[in-house]
């Protein structure tokens, strides 16, 4: 368990809290709202290996207890992303790993319905200011499908840097999408990314 897990993150309206079996409901109603718009960047799950096994799209309550286990053996900080009150969404800090790399991956989807508020970039950097400060982690990480505009505003927003292309990285949508990689480390935030976001909004 990483010591500062479970936490809940909050920035005015942005609510970042740990996923859980009772949000069922809400989250399925935005995920099913937005299905046709999260389609093009949701992670699918690819035809089987000759030799491996039938992987299937886990049920809500199987996402959760695999969340909820990646998080209890340090590897994940699994969120609900809540906006004046209601879940809008989902951001899940992803393949942490420690030793000489300390780094961490960040994944997230949100409501077409509150789109372009400023809150995806707010999430985002709720989480990677608490991952470099509370965690420790030295390097975060966003892969993002070159066509997906709206996301790679988001880290263009917050200043991540642009580092080149992973060819086939994951499949979405039913084949093997090439992902652009954002990183930031910690030594480029020294203010906190949730602070250079404030003072980038109001210029």
């Amino acid at each position: 368990m990483i010591p500062s897990w479970p936490v809940v993150l909050v920035d005015g309206d942005v609510v970042l809290r740990p996923i859980k079996m009772s949000d069922q409901a809400a989250w399925r109603e935005v995920n099913r709202r937005n299905r046709e718009w999260l389609r093009p960047w949701e992670a699918t799950v690819p035809p089987p290996a000759p030799s491996g096994p039938v992987a299937q799209r886990p049920t809500y309550r199987q996402m959760v207890r695999h969340l909820r286990s990646e998080a209890k053996a340090g590897r994940m900080l699994p969120f609900v992303i809540e906006y004046q009150g209601r879940l809008v969404g989902q951001l899940t800090v992803a393949g942490i790993t420690w030793g000489s790399m300390c780094s961490g991956h960040v994944g997230y989807w949100v409501d077409s319905e509150v789109a372009g508020r400023g809150v995806m970039p707010t999430a985002v950097a709720l989480a990677v200011d608490h991952c470099f400060r509370a965690v420790g982690l030295h390097r975060m990480e966003v892969c993002i499908r070159p066509e997906n505009g709206p996301s790679r505003r988001v880290v263009e927003k917050l200043g991540f840097r642009e580092e080149g292309m992973r060819p086939r990285y994951l499949h979405i949508d039913g084949a093997w999408r090439d992902h652009l990689v954002f990183a930031m480390t910690v030594e480029e935030v020294p203010e906190g990314l949730l602070r250079r976001w404030r003072q980038a909004r109001i210029k």
